[in-house]
């Protein structure tokens, strides 16, 4: 039996409260969660998800990108293959799916809708309707990826409306794309079942999206950044936003990943419980994620940070492996 304790202050997400006590993971489970009333320094809590992101835009291999990424306390994203997809085709997503096995990170990949993007372009891929519903026979692959070809959703083109609906059989949550879209064929885009959108850029076409109940991912990669616009949603509309970085260079992921935009969050004075809610909680529901929540029986995926202010990771955690420590993996 492999038996592991921690001690700290509990951040208890889902029941919004903190307080001090132990966890006890019983081979990569929380077993036990005890309160007490010692004085801790540091903080327990789960640990960060990127709800959208390309790991090919970090020039980094899966495995490597763990390595990187979990030093901020990262331990799941939710990853769009599009980009080896059009080089290699659906051999390029296995490819992804094949590496992120070797390390004890939480990679959750997505069914690319759009290869090639356009028409235009020449690609050394495609990906059909028939490769779509074999990758979702595959249980890793767990959504359609975004919908980039918004016309094509309007105007019903055949082959998009196939990768649709073959999602919707297997019960997958399809991703967007759709800038600038806004009004009556905003409306019609997202009733078509188009859950999320990373390319609000306006605060008021986030929230005409989220009034057509279409979820928005608050983006800061090293590209395209909204979260100076779009941050007062998670005051205003905490259970419908994510946060992501689409891409994140490999100079920019040294500094920081998703625990600067939470950092950010908090000195701007929201809530800590709807920052975490927004940065953790709302990705695992809208995308089924495998991931611990600090809670009975949960997989042990949690963080530990010196406070709640600067957020500085000390130790990150996957089912109780320890797989980043004080900024080395």
């Amino acid at each position: 039996m492999d038996l592991l304790t921690f001690t700290g202050n509990i951040v208890d997400i889902i029941n919004k409260r903190i307080f001090p006590g132990s966890i006890t993971i019983e081979n990569g489970k929380i077993a036990k969660i005890m309160e007490n009333e010692e004085i801790y320094e540091h903080y327990i809590m789960p640990g960060f998800i990127d709800a959208h992101v390309h790991i090919e835009s970090s020039m980094l291999i899966p495995s490597e990108f763990a390595r990187i990424a979990s030093v901020h306390g990262t331990v799941a994203t939710v990853s769009d293959p599009h980009e080896i997809a059009n080089v290699l085709g659906i051999e390029g997503v296995n490819f992804m799916l094949d590496n992120a096995e070797q390390v004890p990170f939480k990679f959750f990949f997505g069914a690319p809708s759009c290869v090639p993007a356009t028409q235009f372009e020449t690609s050394g891929g495609e990906i059909n309707g028939k490769e779509i519903r074999k990758l979702f026979k595959n249980d890793k692959i767990k959504y359609l990826s975004e919908m980039m070809n918004f016309p094509g959703v309007l105007y019903k083109i055949p082959e998009v409306i196939e990768k649709i609906n073959i999602a919707k059989e297997f019960n997958k949550p399809i991703d967007g794309h759709a800038p600038g879209l806004r009004g009556e064929e905003a409306s019609r885009y997202i009733s078509a079942g188009i859950s999320t959108d990373h390319e609000a850029f306006m605060l008021e076409e986030a929230e005409e999206k989220i009034n057509y109940g279409m979820k928005i991912l608050i983006r800061e990669g090293s590209a395209a950044k909204n979260f100076d616009n779009l941050h007062s949603l998670i005051s205003t509309h905490t259970g419908m936003c994510m946060l992501c970085s689409d891409d994140k260079h490999p100079d920019d992921l040294i500094k920081g990943h998703i625990n600067l935009l939470v950092k950010k969050a908090i000195i701007l004075g929201h809530d800590i419980f709807n920052v975490l809610q927004v940065a953790i909680l709302n990705s695992i529901y809208h995308y089924k994620l495998d991931v611990g929540t600090l809670q009975l029986n949960d997989d042990a995926d949690f963080i530990i940070v010196d406070n709640l202010i600067d957020f500085k990771v000390l130790k990150t955690f996957v089912k109780g492996t320890l797989i980043a420590q004080s900024g080395n993996t």
